[in-house]
């Protein structure tokens, strides 16, 4: 028995020492079925028939391709290893772009995905081991966007449509991926044994802050099944475009381990220091034409750098611009950009390497970046640099632009004033001209215009108190009108024309009704009025709040807001000082000039 006894703990001891000896099981895909100890991900740059491949495509997609090898490394240590392989030339599709984009987002995605799995034979025939991923950078979006520019075309003109992260305002805007016009998609192909992935134009061909980690969460992520997970943070499968670069992100510990993953007993993180640690800015985060500019680049402590490199771009398919880099700037982190002598996009970036190389991918590091150079913080630079391919799908649009006519530089309230003290601002050293509304029930200001019969009126306004009613004075055909917005009787913000069929705001029959937290303390907000013989758009933000149909004679203005000079539009204010940034008026249609008024 005690011989027996013994053999089996001698046998015990030798499958235990066996068993630890065993090295982890690989990772797998979400559900289990294929390993992805190795991953190949095949990036190919996907190009409408009726388009031209950017000059320097190659170089963008090299970044994301190395970007997203070294996230995956520093993120399963090893365990799983994934290898990013540009194809050489672009895929030029058989299709042009309104055929591509026939129908919705889902349809673009399988269209654009079956054509580039066809054409390329994609994992046809499975060599080696590693899970195949086919990740399409597209040259277009869903619907029209010009990315650079941030703006889409609409049948009056272009709207700025892009995604700002939410951070303190005073600090300026923050460009992240997220256009309504994007369209990025994935799937894991599981009976196939393959992912895809698509990243639509707005999601890679402008480097904003985050676009890296867009590349990986569609062309990575959910190629192998990673769902979002359920934490709503930075990382990579959450919300981690809208908060930080890819090297500040991660995925989600729980989901790796439900992949099969095991951490690595002594892996050794600093050694991914220089990609996880480098950050960049540019400070101010919206300057003004004119006002210094310097790219601020934060590096993980203790890590000399050298050979610093850093260009700029102001066309999409413009050159690279390089800037100095003095040796000082190298040691601050601190490098001038100079101005900009108007409001345009910026792209910069940045090429560096480690001071002592440690024999890793790690040695060198490149980040991009994205700003705008606006006159107002609330203003996106003017439509001027429409890259042609994009504005060619809208020839009526590029072509019916006109310039704005700036309404507040001609304003006196002294003059204009019906009723309130109004204040102004001139132009200076701060900016344009200010206009200020005073905290007043039904003060108003008539604007020294006369409109065309059709137009679009462009307002910033900011509400310095808790908001309440903004009016903005109209007229249609021989009607005069107003547009209320962020009236707050009670605890919501409302909006309408006033008057529709007689009804005003409160009126239950008035059809333009709304209820919406438009406007917040110290936030400029952008609205657009466009007025036409059959109909009033507003638009807050560059989204509609009112698409009104109808007659002009339906429309009319209560005393309470009428003004000595019934053929001018006017601005008014309610129980809240408005202070108004901008107000232009462009005419629509064919029309001639619109007449400057004067007394």
């Amino acid at each position: 028995m005690m011989r027996c006894s013994a053999a089996v703990a001698v046998a015990a001891a030798l499958l235990a020492v066996s068993a630890a000896a065993q090295p982890p099981a690989e990772p797998t895909t979400w559900d289990g079925r294929h390993p992805i100890g190795r991953i190949a991900a095949t990036i190919v740059y996907f190009v409408p028939a009726d388009r031209v491949p950017l000059p320097d495509w190659r170089s963008r997609a090299e970044w994301y391709a190395r970007r997203i090898e070294a996230f995956h490394t520093r993120e399963f240590e090893g365990r799983s290893v994934l290898t990013a392989t540009v194809v050489a030339e672009p895929l030029v599709s058989r299709l042009p772009t309104a055929a591509l984009r026939a129908g919705d987002a889902n349809a673009i995605f399988f269209r654009t995905l079956g054509e580039a799995d066809e054409r390329l034979s994609f994992a046809r025939e499975r060599r080696g081991d590693a899970f195949p991923v086919l990740v399409v950078l597209s040259d277009i979006n869903w619907r029209p966007l010009d990315d650079f520019q941030r703006l889409a075309p609409t049948p009056t003109g272009f709207r700025f449509e892009g995604s700002l992260a939410p951070e303190d305002p005073s600090a300026g805007a923050v460009h992240v991926p997220g256009a309504a016009a994007g369209g990025a998609r994935a799937t894991y192909l599981a009976d196939a044994g393959k992912g895809w992935g698509l990243v639509s134009g707005d999601g890679w061909r402008v480097p904003y802050r985050g676009s890296d980690c867009v590349v990986y969460h569609e062309g990575v992520g959910h190629a192998i099944g990673l769902p979002h997970p359920p934490a709503d943070d930075a990382n990579v499968m959450s919300f981690g475009q809208y908060r930080a670069t890819l090297g500040q992100s991660w995925v989600d510990p729980d989901q790796k381990k439900t992949l099969g993953w095991e951490p690595v007993a002594g892996f050794d993180a600093a050694r991914h220091a220089l990609f996880s640690g480098l950050t960049g800015a540019v400070e101010p985060a919206t300057p003004r034409p004119g006002q210094p500019v310097t790219l601020r680049l934060g590096l993980p402590a203790h890590l000399p750098v050298t050979d610093v490199r850093v260009e700029i771009q102001t066309a999409l398919r413009g050159p690279w611009l390089s800037i100095p880099v003095p040796a000082t700037a190298v040691r601050d982190g601190a490098i001038p950009l100079g101005g900009f002598d108007r409001p345009c996009p910026v792209t910069w970036r940045a090429r560096l390497r480690r001071a002592t190389p440690i024999g890793t991918a790690d040695d060198a590091a490149e980040l991009w970046g994205y700003f705008q150079v606006r006159t107002d913080p609330g203003m996106p630079p003017p439509a001027v640099d429409i890259d042609p391919l994009d504005s060619a799908e809208f020839p009526a649009v590029a072509a019916g632009d006109r310039p704005a006519t700036d309404l507040l530089a001609a304003v006196d309230p002294t003059r204009d004033a019906v009723a309130g003290e109004w204040t102004l601002m001139p132009a200076g050293a701060e900016g344009g001209v200010r206009l200020t509304a005073p905290k007043a029930f039904g003060a108003r200001l008539e604007l020294p215009t006369i409109p065309p019969e059709e137009y679009r009126l462009t307002v910033i306004a900011e509400p310095l108190d808790e908001p309440d009613g903004l009016i903005l004075g109209q007229r249609a055909g021989d009607s005069r009108f107003v547009v209320l917005l962020g009236f707050t009787p009670q605890e919501e913000q409302i909006g309408a024309l006033e008057n529709v069929d007689g009804g005003n705001v409160a009126a239950p029959a008035n059809p333009t009704r709304f209820v919406a937290e438009l406007f917040a303390r110290g936030r400029p907000a952008t609205i657009e009025v466009v007025v036409r013989s059959g109909g009033v758009r507003v638009d807050v933000d560059g989204r509609t709040r009112i698409d009104w149909r109808g007659d002009a004679g339906s429309l009319s203005l209560s005393d309470y807001w009428t003004t000595p000079h019934a053929e001018r539009l006017f601005l008014g204010a309610y129980d809240c000082r408005w202070r108004f940034h901008r107000a232009t008026i462009e005419p629509l249609g064919e029309v001639g000039p619109q007449r400057a008024d004067s007394r």
